[in-house]
């Protein structure tokens, strides 16, 4: 498909299933006939922005906190970011858990949204992955500990991927409904 004007999906991602719901995202998005541009936030340089009708930033959680590289973004590009319609998204393991799954319920997105100069017209929260096998021994360790305090897996030989793929499915409708702020 061939596009003049595209959707600008950023993700920042820690062990990649950011990378895998924001690459979900722009399949579900060309699917409804909208275009979309898949690029690490934590390696791009500079963005034409003239190229893109919609933004949309994903970015995951580890330890309580997003990468760095989210904030200054955000504070780099404000105005082209509150220029578009725009949506955001996070990832985190916390939000395996129905009560803490929404915008809302999660104290990770709501204490973005309530700091971030940027403030989205969508919003939403996905369970991400875990993959013991892929991490540091100290990660493992840690977030073996983190998840036995949670309730959660422990076996560290085990990958379970708790993205619900219809929810994202889902956003990817509602961002593609996203109408340009200047009523064009």
């Amino acid at each position: 498909m061939e596009c003049d004007v595209k959707t600008l999906i950023l993700f920042s991602t820690r062990d990649g299933q950011t990378r895998e719901i924001a690459s979900y995202l722009a399949s579900e998005l060309n699917e409804l006939g909208v275009c979309a541009d898949v690029v690490n936030l934590n390696r791009t340089q500079e963005i034409d922005w003239s190229k893109y009708e919609r933004v949309v930033i994903g970015a995951s959680i580890r330890y309580g906190h997003f990468h760095p590289a989210l904030a200054n973004f955000v504070k780099k590009h404000l105005s082209q970011l509150n220029e578009l319609p725009g949506a955001f998204f996070s990832v985190n393991l916390v939000a395996r858990k129905p009560e803490k799954s929404s915008p809302q319920t999660n104290n990770y997105t709501r204490k973005f949204l309530l700091s971030s100069p940027w403030q989205p017209d969508r919003c939403a929260v996905f369970a991400g992955a875990l993959r013991y096998p892929h991490y540091r021994w100290y990660d493992r360790l840690m977030i073996q500990l983190i998840m036995k305090m949670t309730g959660g897996e422990t076996d560290r030989r085990k990958e379970v991927v708790y993205t619900d793929w219809q929810q994202v499915a889902k956003f990817a409708r509602e961002i593609a409904q996203l109408n340009s702020k200047s009523g064009v």
